[in-house]
């Protein structure tokens, strides 16, 4: 039964003072206001160009345009502002996925929270590898050791104790051993404990130092740099072609204010802004969708990184099993086993093993394999009181519990790998490779196997270490943790994807190597710590890219498989939930850590958190980061292509001599259609049909690679010709410039829209193309149609864009642009698929 003290605040109780005193974390500095937002916009060069002309049709006396251009201004403003307003949103939630959780007990339960919603008066549980969530004083203490080097830069741990009845409630500076008081952000780096939160966000120590994780900086993502610089390039190229065009306007038209009108709408034409634009949504969204895979994105450069991942490295508990343990098998001292069942009372003699394993347990057991000891027997050691625990060393793979009787002598309960419990028996040679052979054939069958040792110690003092109790064999314990039922189907769709899958575990080579082949592995060998220290880095990494298993590894020699790949050329992929993993998940080019049983430095330390520990969650991230790259591309090269024919049509007039058909405010128009397509339509398109049977791509290849280029101007050289045809045509009939741009225009917005379509898919058919569903292509269609239906039908729109009036066979002629548009370049991809899918969006 538990006491009062331990039951913790109630749920109403945590809501009360969450309430009052706010949430565990501190104040979000450079959080953006609506006022900054419109400062940074009004800098944007598309912005200022719309601003130019409206100025100056204001000086011509045109109010009309001069108002439709400050009306897109003002759109391209309010477009901006709820396009970042959604990013933040979805940051704010990513955020609050990040944030260090917490193990606390509640009206007696224990339950994992969010750190932000740790209260003053929770009693949180501190294990091994966490990050203390709020500065507490301590209750309860098993060899309890911090890393405390955050607040005082000694990197050496410090070890804590239980605050006495009598002891100063008020905490001293961090540092020193045998303190009672625990500070938010220090690491468990030994032990276990209780402890209860007395202050939280900026009251904490850290607080009051100012620190938040905010303050660490990121590099920027590699496909931001590429976008930036080429923008710049743009915006630089433009800069001398409206200089030109003003200039030659001036001088041979005599028209200075038109000139400057006209090398505005060039220069509109010309700027790629929607570069930044996409890339910033592309990436906020991408991480929100990857989130929904029970994935958590902490860098956005891991969504790069996804696509070209050619190694994973996996652990195997929890990650390809279930971390759902059972026991499956008990064996005594003289080989006898049987299989515990709860149809089937287990014999008596196998109840000193039993109780014995309970006994080298916590008596609140997390881990899950103490879990499984205690389902069967909980209520052994219902009338000992434990007076000292013995952790894990890395020289000493066993643990071990003092407890004392009512007689006063005491029971010591020792579990651990086999081969230390039997060393710390005192077994012979002979006995060692006995056990060894035993647990091999345990092994076999998949099981992780546990020695159990026991020894009465009638001293008033307990030794130093392990080694000094005169410990007996009780037998050992086989536990089976099934392997997770879609990890076969995963493995498979990773070998598809030209991703090799590595399993590197600590845990006993055969019980290593029958999991690998349930889940579809194929192993031919399997190497063990021993052996990755024998070999050279070279022989390591082929070792690694060929049907081997990596067994009884320690976290030293992970880094160094994973260094190794990496050298071999491999983009590594890591998944780890320890501390010692850390090294190792940042090491690797995506590091994966385990959310749900993960410790909160391996997620610090890694770029990918699996919220579920589940390996289908990685291939799932694999499939998303590829379309999401995917994507991408297409509304690239949709924007390179879209961005040929209007610009060529604003530089034709001055070319021929024709009158000058397009303006800023047609320009700007077709620039708040490119805007939604590609930050919605594309960003919103399904993943290819055979996105996860390409190898992967290499980490060095431009977003927008050669043939992707080419394919670009391809699509927009042809948009060209058939718009421009349309306009010089229509121009040599005699027809008024009115009817000549709107018969353009319209053949421009046909043509774009049958782009659209043309780069939704490489690997499908035209069929499918138009028919496979996107809500958003549809409201854009609608919306687009609409827009050109009402600028023939009101007089006040076709006075504001200058049109004059079209009849039937005119809107037939431009149907026939776009579909003469759509259909030539469907035929172009079947030569050319294979080159721009190899290196393009499919």
């Amino acid at each position: 039964m538990k006491s009062q003290a331990m039951q913790g605040l109630t749920a109403s109780e945590a809501q009360a003072r969450l309430q009052a005193e706010g949430f565990n974390e501190l104040p979000r500095a450079g959080r953006r206001t609506i006022m900054r937002l419109v400062i940074e916009v009004l800098r944007e060069p598309m912005l200022l160009l719309l601003l130019a002309g409206g100025l100056i049709y204001f000086v011509l006396g045109d109010l009309g345009e001069a108002l439709l251009l400050l009306a897109f201004a003002t759109l391209s403003i309010v477009i901006t502002i709820v396009q970042e307003a959604r990013t933040e949103r979805v940051l704010d939630s990513l955020r609050d996925l990040t944030s260090p959780r917490a193990l606390v007990i509640r009206g007696g339960e224990r339950i994992r929270i969010p750190g932000r919603e740790v209260v003053r008066g929770d009693l949180i549980v501190l294990s091994e590898g966490d990050r203390v969530a709020a500065d507490a004083v301590v209750l309860r203490s098993v060899d309890l050791l911090l890393d405390e080097s955050l607040l005082t830069g000694e990197s050496v741990p410090v070890r804590k104790q239980a605050r006495a009845a009598s002891e100063q409630s008020i905490p001293p500076p961090a540092g020193g051993d045998d303190q009672p008081f625990v500070f938010s952000g220090t690491l468990v780096v030994r032990g276990s404990g209780l402890a209860e939160v007395t202050s939280t966000g900026v009251l904490s120590e850290i607080g009051k130092i100012g620190q938040s994780l905010r303050s660490l900086a990121t590099e920027a993502p590699r496909l931001q740099q590429q976008t930036t610089r080429l923008v710049a390039i743009f915006a630089v190229v433009s800069a001398f072609v409206i200089a030109l065009a003003v200039l030659l306007y001036g001088l041979y038209r005599g028209g200075w204010l038109e000139g400057v009108l006209a090398g505005i709408a060039l220069g509109m034409s010309m700027l790629p802004e929607e570069f930044p634009v996409v890339l910033t949504v592309f990436l906020a969204m991408g991480a929100w969708r990857i989130s929904q895979a029970r994935v958590l994105t902490r860098r956005a450069s891991a969504i790069e990184s996804l696509g070209a991942a050619t190694v994973l490295c996996t652990d195997k508990t929890g990650t390809l099993t279930e971390n759902r343990m059972t026991v499956a098998r008990l064996m005594l001292p003289d080989g006898t086993q049987c299989t515990p069942d709860a149809a089937t009372r287990v014999a008596p003699a196998f109840n000193p093993l039993i109780e014995t394993g309970v006994l080298a347990c916590a008596r609140e057991p997390f881990d899950p394999m103490e879990k499984a000891l205690h389902a069967l027997s909980p209520d052994a050691g219902g009338q000992l009181r434990l007076v000292r625990s013995y952790g894990l060393r890395p020289g000493l793979l066993a643990m071990s519990n003092v407890w004392r009787r009512n007689d006063n002598e005491c029971v010591v309960a020792a579990k651990g790998a086999p081969e230390t419990v039997g060393m710390l028996c005192g077994m012979s040679e002979e006995e060692l490779a006995e056990l060894r052979a035993r647990v091999d054939a345990l092994a076999r069958e998949g099981l992780r196997v546990l020695g159990v040792a026991r020894a009465n110690w009638a001293e008033a003092d307990c030794p130093e270490t392990q080694r000094g109790f005169p410990f007996r064999f009780c037998g050992l314990t086989g536990f089976a943790d099934p392997l997770r039922p879609e990890v076969e189907d995963a493995i498979a769709e990773c070998r598809s994807a030209g991703i090799h899958v590595v399993m590197i575990t600590g845990d006993y080579p055969a019980t290593a190597s029958a999991i690998a082949l349930q889940a579809g592995l194929d192993p031919e060998r399997v190497l063990t710590g021993t052996d990755v220290e024998a070999m050279a880095d070279a022989e390591l990494a082929g070792a690694a890219r060929g049907r081997a298993v990596f067994a009884r590894i320690a976290p030293a020699q992970k880094l160094r498989i994973v260094d190794a790949l990496k050298r071999a050329g491999e983009i590594v992929a890591m998944t780890g939930d320890g501390v010692n993993d850390s090294p190792s998940l940042k090491s690797a080019h995506i590091g994966i850590a385990m959310g749900g049983r993960g410790t909160d430095v391996a997620r610090e330390a890694s770029s990918i958190v699996l919220l579920d520990d589940d390996f289908g969650s990685i291939v799932k991230a694999i499939r998303l980061g590829r379309r999401i790259y995917d994507n991408l591309r297409k509304a690239m090269s949709f924007i390179l292509a879209v961005h040929v024919p209007i610009a060529g049509l604003a530089l034709l007039p001055l070319l021929t001599g024709m009158p000058l058909l397009f303006g800023p405010v047609h320009i700007a128009f077709l620039e708040m259609i490119i805007d939604p397509v590609c930050s919605l339509v594309f960003e919103a398109e399904t993943e290819e049909s055979d996105v996860m049977q390409r190898p992967p791509r290499s980490p060095d290849e431009p977003l927008l690679p050669r043939p992707l280029l080419i394919w670009s101007a391809l699509q927009g050289g042809l948009a060209l010709a058939l718009t421009g045809g349309v306009m010089v045509t229509a121009n040599r009939y005699g027809m008024p410039a009115s009817e000549v741009r709107a018969l353009t225009f319209f053949s421009l917005v046909l043509v774009i829209v049958s782009l659209i379509f043309v780069n939704r898919s490489f690997s499908t058919s035209l069929v499918e193309a138009l028919t496979r569903p996107n809500r958003t292509l549809a409201i854009i269609v609608v919306f687009v149609t609409s827009v050109l239906a009402l600028s023939l039908m009101w007089p006040a729109a076709a006075d504001l864009f200058r049109f004059g009036p079209l009849h039937a066979d005119d809107l037939a002629a431009t149907a026939v642009v776009a579909l003469i548009s759509l259909v030539l370049l469907e035929l172009s991809k079947y030569p050319l698929r294979r080159r721009v899918r190899t290196s393009g969006p499919a």
